[in-house]
């Protein structure tokens, strides 16, 4: 088993856990610390919502930089089991927000009616399809100026009607920020 590290906030050098799972490819230190450069070091506030969250490393993240309320979505049994351990030997040092983890399926979690977040992070298995499935069900649990942070095998320039305004690579990993059109 391997292990990443939260990289700021209450829960600075804290070590998160990673299941050994196929697809599973935490976001590794120098593309969190870029994102969150782009977001804003103090998530103070904020809603933000961890779609195929994984390891939860960008979640936690968040919600370590002081996010008001973070939700951890993922599938897979082994993969929430790993969130709850990590998130249990986080919890003896407080933050400021609310951390729920969320065993659910995309699709069918995103379109029951939605709840709204400041920020989307949206890190699905690379090579599956889901973004072009997600597109709407995404936008629709954005707040009006809301954010997607969506890390891919490839660039992702346009999800629905929100347009990338900020991007990088990390070798063969793609990572954008996103945004609605401004009128």
């Amino acid at each position: 088993m391997s292990r990443i590290r939260i990289i700021g906030g209450a829960w600075r050098r804290r070590m998160l856990d990673v299941t050994d799972l196929p697809g599973l490819r935490p976001t590794g230190d120098a593309v969190r610390e870029t994102l969150f450069n782009w977001l804003g070091q103090d998530m103070g506030g904020q809603t933000c919502l961890d779609v195929f969250a994984g390891t939860g490393a960008l979640g936690l993240e968040a919600a370590s930089r002081g996010a008001a309320r973070v939700t951890l979505l993922e599938t897979h049994p082994k993969a929430v089991a790993q969130l709850q351990r990590n998130f249990a030997t986080l919890r003896n040092i407080p933050v400021d927000g609310a951390v729920e983890i969320v065993r659910a399926d995309a699709l069918k979690w995103l379109a029951l009616p939605p709840r709204r977040y400041d920020v989307v992070f949206l890190d699905p298995p690379f090579h599956s399809g889901w973004f072009e499935r997600l597109a709407g069900l995404v936008e629709a649990a954005l707040e009006p100026q809301g954010l997607v942070y969506a890390e891919a095998e490839f660039p992702v320039h346009n999800l629905g009607n929100l347009r990338s305004v900020k991007q990088g690579r990390a070798g063969h990993v793609y990572y954008q920020l996103l945004s609605r059109e401004l009128p």
